[in-house]
């Protein structure tokens, strides 16, 4: 297991926790009690968890926002580099929906360094602030309830509102894909919203990084064949790449 798959599962005991002690990871992770404590000590030096005596605990600066931004760390360089292929497919003038989440405001920032002039439409707060500084994007912002710790909306008018638009792309960040259970993710809120963006998009991208290839998270988004496109970034190995084209998920 690579460090940063070590990381990601420290976070998300930290998340589920509050705290977590040197030898339960130890265990978890089945590596020793001396990776552990390297592994936290360089979360600590990237700002994403704070040490204390046997364990670690998130600092206060990310207690209140850990479930988006530990995320957004994460696999960051992947989830850029399948941001940047995911430009590819953005026409001038077209209308581009981004659901919440953190590969979407990757994306957004990838978006905001574009030249040409087309619309967002999102419930993605972390993006509307990325993507307000061009002004070449018209940006409209959907309404619904506020999730403080996604940065974004939900709900059922949120749901409306962005059924009232027919955007020509709809990139999705969705949490977990295998050509078995489909797209899948732990977000309960968001699941109306990406079955809904699918429904209205001419075109439905889900935008990815390659460790969530092969996952199942907590409840089923869509089925493989409602999602036109599906963007990784390039560590997805060749045989992986046509055993999951034999299922008609074709990686890009």
């Amino acid at each position: 297991m690579l460090y940063n798959e070590r990381a990601e599962l420290i976070l998300q005991q930290i998340q589920l926790q509050s705290t977590v002690k040197v030898n339960e990871l130890s265990q978890l992770l089945q590596v020793s009690v001396d990776t552990v404590r390297r592994d936290l000590k360089l979360m600590e030096q990237n700002g994403l968890i704070k040490c204390v005596r046997g364990g670690a605990c998130l600092p206060e600066s990310l207690a209140s926002i850990s479930n988006f931004t530990g995320r957004e760390v994460i696999h960051s360089d992947l989830k850029r580099e399948a941001a940047r292929k995911a430009l590819a497919y953005i026409e001038p003038e077209s209308v581009v929906a981004l659901n919440s989440g953190t590969t979407n405001t990757i994306l957004a920032q990838e978006m905001a360094s574009m030249n040409e002039k087309f619309t967002v439409v999102t419930n993605n707060h972390a993006a509307v602030n990325i993507l307000m500084q061009n002004p070449n994007i018209r940006l409209i912002a959907v309404g619904g309830m506020i999730d403080a710790q996604e940065q974004s909306t939900y709900g059922t008018v949120c749901e409306q509102e962005f059924a009232q638009y027919y955007p020509d792309i709809a990139f999705l960040s969705i949490n977990a894909i295998n050509y078995k259970n489909g797209y899948t993710d732990f977000r309960l809120n968001e699941i109306g919203i990406i079955q809904t963006l699918a429904r209205v998009a001419k075109q439905t991208i889900a935008v990815m990084d390659s460790s969530k290839l092969g996952k199942c998270s907590k409840r089923k988004a869509l089925e493989p064949d409602q999602v036109d496109i599906l963007i990784m970034d390039d560590q997805v190995p060749q045989k992986t790449r046509e055993k999951y084209a034999q299922k008609g998920i074709i990686i890009q």
